[in-house]
């Protein structure tokens, strides 16, 4: 577990959960997505907030840290009550509830809006780290991109390789394009130009990298059949980890809260490979 304080100078402003979730909202253009669970507001902790924890998950181990840090908010990617998941709060999911009300923390959570938002987004993140400029939408006819296109200076894989390991602190899991034999010697042994990328579970995003004639893709997850997909079609596929590539997110969207309301906020890192 890892602890960032990316707060601004506090003035020791106090806020309602209400009111920081108004001004994500807006700022995120939250309404604006159908996504697969509520974004904004999930468990209201009922007292002020004077200081913000931010993560990935809202998991209950974030929320150790934060009873510990004396937060009375967590700000985070993925939060609850999704789709498909049963509605009863019992078990794990009780217990985590339980601890936030408890301990009168709110919790908000912000799913597709802070993957898509083009300037602390998670693909928008993403991209800065590793040196790409996004150019496009994945796919061109969504007015807020989950996906993007980027391009960047012509490399190699080993190079790419190198430094998306420095930038996340691990190594991507790299299935190499397998070109067929008709390909000459001079498109087998191709540079990296041309870059889909896509943040956490959006590996079967790459048909559609492939489409949009990228070299590359890059995500956090694999699947099975993700490796025939890249082979077949042509076109290298990088998995990063899903918590790898959405840590950039949560962390830019504490910032601007920090730096419009005056409160500490702190980063904390719960340790996923996957």
């Amino acid at each position: 577990m890892t602890a960032i304080d990316i707060s601004t100078e506090s003035t020791n402003t106090t806020m309602t959960a209400e009111a920081l979730t108004q001004f994500c909202d807006d700022y995120l253009s939250a309404n604006a997505f159908k996504d697969y669970a509520p974004n904004g507001l999930q468990v209201d902790g009922g007292r002020p907030i004077q200081r913000i924890v931010t993560g990935v998950t809202a998991c209950e181990a974030l929320i150790d840290a934060a009873i510990a840090d004396g937060a009375d908010a967590i700000m985070v990617h993925h939060g609850y009550f999704w789709k498909g998941e049963p509605a009863t709060i019992t078990g794990m999911k009780g217990r985590r509830i339980r601890k936030l009300m408890q301990h009168g923390i709110s919790m908000i959570g912000y799913h597709l809006p802070l993957d898509a938002h083009p300037i602390v987004g998670n693909n928008a993140m993403l991209a800065e780290i590793l040196d790409l400029t996004i150019t496009g939408a994945l796919y061109p006819a969504e007015s807020h991109p989950v996906g993007n296109i980027t391009t960047c200076v012509p490399q190699s894989t080993d190079d790419l390789i190198a430094k998306i390991t420095q930038a996340l602190g691990r190594t991507p899991l790299h299935i190499a394009a397998e070109y067929h034999e008709n390909s000459s010697s001079e498109t087998s042994n191709r540079l990296i130009e041309r870059i889909g990328i896509c943040t956490g579970g959006a590996q079967d995003m790459i048909e559609q990298a492939a489409l949009m004639g990228c070299d590359a893709f890059i995500s956090g997850e694999i699947s099975e059949r993700t490796t025939h997909i890249a082979r077949e079609l042509g076109i290298d596929y990088f998995a990063c980890g899903h918590h790898a590539t959405e840590r950039g997110g949560i962390q830019a969207l504490g910032k601007v809260v920090s730096q419009e309301f005056g409160v500490p906020v702190t980063f904390i890192d719960i340790d996923n490979p996957a």
